[in-house]
């Protein structure tokens, strides 16, 4: 019984070396979609430090981005989400202006128009595409074929073609759509060949369509040349990470280049990382 203890003992000792030693030689990830309301920010930081995220594109309430980024200087990119579940409603466009202006924020979005079922040519949003034009911001959007239980959601409002009136009237706007615009595949190849500012994340669709499907719609974007405009992202709460890197991780289709571009080198260059800060991400 005592020798069995001792194997026990040791097992698990081994077995805790081997996952610290994993987290610690694995190469940096950006990941491109985090919410503040998907867990506490010591939940967050632990998680991200335990697979080497080595900084989240981050939107909530500005309440609770100002709280995860003066917990965790530098790790996020802060940006206010509306019009729903964050910023109740439209924000002030000149309030937003001060907080950029400050530095207090640094990304737009996530823009959840979509659960309103307002398009993203839609008046209302005009104006904070210039904003975000004007300032270079880079805006991550909802834009796809299925969205969390909402009574106003609307498949009609995310259609991948109806962002085309937004891109020509704003030709250097910086903007990466959800879920790469799930299922509509073919759309979101001609608006990637025709608009090579649109960029996309891989996040919900990671878990919540069946891996078979995930790795098909995956392929074809790569195959169609779009490989290096797939950026990593979760959506999701903290204990949800391990799966979408597997995801990535087990898609036989991906080189080791291709798979370090999604998890990092896309994100590093949408957002226009320093070399110091690139430098530093691979030193940690």
């Amino acid at each position: 019984m005592r020798r069995s203890l001792i194997g026990i003992g040791l097992f698990l000792f081994f077995g805790a070396f081997v996952h610290e030693t994993a987290a610690q030689d694995r190469l940096p990830i950006i990941d491109m979609h985090v919410h503040t309301m998907d867990g506490s920010v010591e939940d967050q930081i632990a998680v991200m430090d335990e697979f080497h995220i080595v900084k989240a594109f981050l939107s909530g309430t500005l309440e609770e981005v100002y709280s995860f980024t003066a917990a965790a200087p530098g790790r996020f990119i802060p940006s206010p989400m509306f019009p729903v579940y964050g910023i109740n409603g439209f924000p002030d466009i000149d309030s937003l202006r001060v907080e950029y202006l400050a530095g207090r924020l640094q990304g737009m979005g996530e823009i959840t128009s979509q659960y309103l079922g307002i398009p993203p040519n839609a008046p209302s949003l005009e104006p904070y595409f210039a904003l975000a034009e004007e300032l270079d911001l880079p805006v991550l959007i909802h834009i796809a074929g299925f969205g969390a239980p909402n009574p106003t959601f609307r498949l009609s409002a995310g259609h991948p073609l109806l962002l085309e009136e937004v891109l020509v009237r704003h030709p250097k706007l910086r903007i990466y759509l959800e879920n790469a615009g799930y299922p509509f595949l073919h759309e979101m190849i001609a608006l990637m060949m025709q608009y090579p500012q649109v960029h996309a994340d891989l996040s919900t669709i990671t878990r919540h369509v069946p891996r078979e499907g995930f790795h098909d719609y995956l392929s074809a974007l790569v195959r169609a040349g779009y490989g290096k405009r797939l950026m990593f992202g979760t959506d999701s709460a903290p204990s949800w990470l391990p799966e979408a890197i597997e995801s990535i991780e087990s898609a036989s289709f991906l080189t080791d280049e291709q798979k370090r571009d999604i998890f990092y080198n896309n994100a590093a260059r949408f957002l226009r990382l320093s070399e110091e800060e690139i430098a530093a991400h691979h030193q940690e």
